[in-house]
């Protein structure tokens, strides 16, 4: 049953804040791991293994997490995910080898597939403003990263590369009082046909495909290597934690703001308009623009994370099935951000950055005249 208005805000917001603190340990491993790999015990191979592999995990997790999700409820969920959130960042901070960090990243990736669920669907119980309220959720997850990567960032020259993730375990653990004040018996409208893994992609589907390879797997996995060829170690994880931070600042600002668009023009013309934007900003780095190139693909990716789900559940019948379409997506965009990594890490040896980013223009472009295509 759907609930007041005030109530459904409330649960986005408290959802979304656990998410915001959780997501902490996950945001800086991304600027640390690839250039300090050898305090972690790994090669850069690894290192494309742990950026993957709890979205690989994901990938097949959806649909056992919903159903589970559906029969214990959506606040038992988020208090379990806090919990392992604040384990796994931990043990990024005395992870010696592959071991203990594989382990701590398939905790992570089930701990995001159980708060995105939960998130997804109590943004979707008011079908004509999903855009707001996903705009408005994501605006609240992305500023705990922001912090961690831009305090974690300056906390790395002072305590070491692992020291700092047991220090970002404190402020993770704040997530658990938050969940615990999320609303008992909520429904999280969960339906028993939600898809239990990997279904055919749609065109928008293959875009988010693209869009995780590339910002997620291309651009996150080596832009601090970029910065360190003409700075130091501390100075480049500086310059690549501030530009990973605006990926997650970029979403905050305009998930809001286009979903709120969307909502009231329609969220076909302006999910293309972004597309689009977001394939330039792959050119600019691509260019050897970098910063200029990475400013225009974040915030447009932004744009993008909100006026999906929008664009996905406005082409909807009202009967039909928003958060199982929204699941089929986000898998997609994971299998995609997993595939990234794995492939960069590897291509790195043999293709430069800025010419990964070049083909991932072109592939960008090509799925936005298919998807405009199919329609």
């Amino acid at each position: 049953m759907q609930r007041s208005d005030s109530s459904g805000w409330y649960a986005v917001v408290g959802s979304s804040t656990v998410m915001s603190l959780a997501l902490l340990g996950d945001a800086l491993l991304y600027a640390v791991l690839p250039v300090y790999a050898e305090s972690f015990g790994l090669t850069l191979i690894w290192v494309g293994v742990m950026l993957s592999v709890n979205r690989i995990v994901r990938v097949f997790s959806y649909g056992l997490i919903a159903r589970l999700t559906q029969k214990v409820g959506a606040r038992t969920m988020c208090i379990t995910a806090a919990v392992v959130a604040t384990l796994s960042t931990a043990l990024y901070g005395i992870s010696q080898g592959p071991g203990l960090m594989l382990i701590a990243r398939l905790l992570w990736g089930l701990t995001y597939a159980i708060l995105l669920l939960a998130i997804l669907s109590y943004a979707i119980e008011s079908r004509e403003r999903v855009g707001t309220r996903v705009g408005m959720s994501l605006a609240i997850q992305r500023s705990g990263p922001v912090l961690a990567l831009v305090l974690g960032a300056w906390l790395v020259g002072k305590v070491g590369p692992t020291t700092v993730f047991l220090l970002l375990a404190i402020p993770t653990a704040l997530a658990i009082p938050f969940a615990l004040l999320l609303p008992r018996g909520v429904s999280t409208q969960v339906k028993n046909n939600t898809p239990v893994s990997v279904a055919k992609p749609k065109p928008i589907d293959l875009l988010f495909f693209l869009q995780g390879y590339g910002v997620d797997g291309v651009f996150a996995l080596s832009i601090t290597l970029i910065f360190a060829r003409d700075a130091s170690l501390t100075e480049a994880v500086m310059g690549g934690g501030a530009l990973l931070a605006m990926r997650h600042l970029g979403e905050a600002i305009a998930a809001p703001l286009f979903g709120w668009i969307a909502d009231h023009v329609g969220a076909r013309r302006v999910f293309v308009t972004a597309a689009v934007l977001t394939m330039f900003g792959f050119v600019g780095v691509a260019a050897g623009w970098t910063i200029t190139g990475a400013l225009l693909m974040l915030i447009f990716k932004g744009a993008m994370a909100s006026l999906g789900p929008a664009v996905i559940v406005q082409s909807l019948g009202a009967e039909e099935n928003a958060l199982g379409a929204l699941a089929r997506m986000q898998t997609w965009r994971d299998i995609g951000a997993s595939c990234g990594p794995l492939a960069t890490g590897f291509l790195l040896t043999f293709i430069s950055a800025e010419i990964q980013h070049a083909l991932v223009a072109v592939a960008l472009l090509a799925g936005i005249i298919y998807w405009i295509k199919s329609r």
